[in-house]
């Protein structure tokens, strides 16, 4: 049988002392939504949110808690991740479903991660759900000051020692603005140590391309992006040649499938196309039609022909679109 590894204070002998501080904690996170919300007089308090927030709180803490529910209180951060995952793919697909009610049930769900980690990082002592909200408070502000202004932006943290252009910007200086915020609260780093490792490959190389171009280290025009795929395609079916087809492939074949992988995906950046979207639709646009050639075959798949199956195919994208396009 499976075990978990319980958190230390999250068993019924947690000192007092940190009970109580992580209570006056709590009540200061109220205090922080109840001033927020204080600043937009206009807010319909049929739907004020701060209560609520803090309900979903006081559940998660009550879950967590001596009495509370036995599958919660075995979580810890690392049995919690692979939920998280799953959560945000949940979120695209309501998106790209254009399903609303799906998309709010499932924003409830990935607020319930947040909301999970912050319950087990207070337990632990490490941080609380007040820490996260008053980080990104104070980020927001921090790297907005064309909104809340530069005395503000200063105040919140903003270590840029050169003059930020505020005044009548549009979208491309806000970015300009936001990464020299960014950078300078990462002083002596890397221009790509900001970037996660552990992003989605295809994720993480659109950001390190972007990155990248922002120092100007980017192919001047598309028919550059293109001569490099050339190139590039040209080394991977020299590597095929080289080396004998096996399981695994050799190095040499996945470093050039990689560098293959990295132009394409820095040619959709280029083109202002969301690789890790482009593909989904793309696997989606994928399994309609081979379910559409199931459903026209009389035999299963894999007993018919080469030039069969082709014929399924364009059958399939026939009815599903007059694209001539494969």
């Amino acid at each position: 049988m499976q075990t978990f590894r319980k958190l230390p204070s999250s068993r019924p002998h947690i000192a007092k002392k940190t009970q109580a501080i992580i209570a006056w904690r709590r009540s200061v996170i109220l205090k922080r939504i109840g001033y927020i919300v204080a600043m937009t007089p206009e807010r319909d308090q049929a739907t004020d949110p701060a209560p609520l927030f803090a309900e979903a709180v006081n559940i998660m803490s009550r879950l967590r808690a001596p009495g509370g529910c036995p599958w919660d209180r075995e979580q810890t951060f690392d049995t919690i991740r692979k939920y998280t995952l799953e959560e945000c793919y949940e979120v695209f697909d309501a998106i790209e479903r254009r399903h609303w009610p799906d998309l709010c049930e499932e924003l409830g769900d990935l607020l319930l991660q947040v909301l999970f980690y912050a319950q087990m990082a207070g337990e632990a002592g490490y941080f609380t759900v007040a820490d996260v909200i008053a980080g990104l408070n104070r980020k927001l502000v921090r790297r907005h000051p064309h909104v809340f202004g530069d005395d503000a932006s200063v105040a919140a943290g903003n270590a840029v020692t050169s003059p930020l252009d505020t005044a009548d910007i549009d979208s491309g200086q806000v970015l300009r603005n936001w990464d020299a915020i960014k950078r300078a609260e990462k002083q002596g780093s890397s221009a790509l140590d900001s970037i996660p490792r552990a992003l989605p490959a295809l994720m993480e190389a659109s950001k390190l391309g972007s990155r990248a171009q922002k120092s100007g280290f980017d192919w001047p025009d598309l028919e550059g992006i293109f001569a490099k795929l050339d190139e590039e395609t040209e080394e991977l079916r020299q590597a095929i040649d080289q080396h004998p087809a096996s399981s695994p492939a050799p190095e040499a074949i996945v470093s050039e499938v990689g560098d293959l992988l990295f132009t394409l995906v820095n040619l959709a950046r280029r083109l202002h196309v969301e690789p890790e979207f482009a593909l989904r639709h793309t696997n989606g646009k994928f399994r309609r039609r081979f379910a559409a050639m199931e459903a026209a075959s009389s035999q299963p798949l894999e007993a018919l022909s080469a030039a069969q199956l082709e014929s399924l195919w364009s059958q399939a994208k026939l009815e599903e679109s007059p694209s001539p396009s494969r």
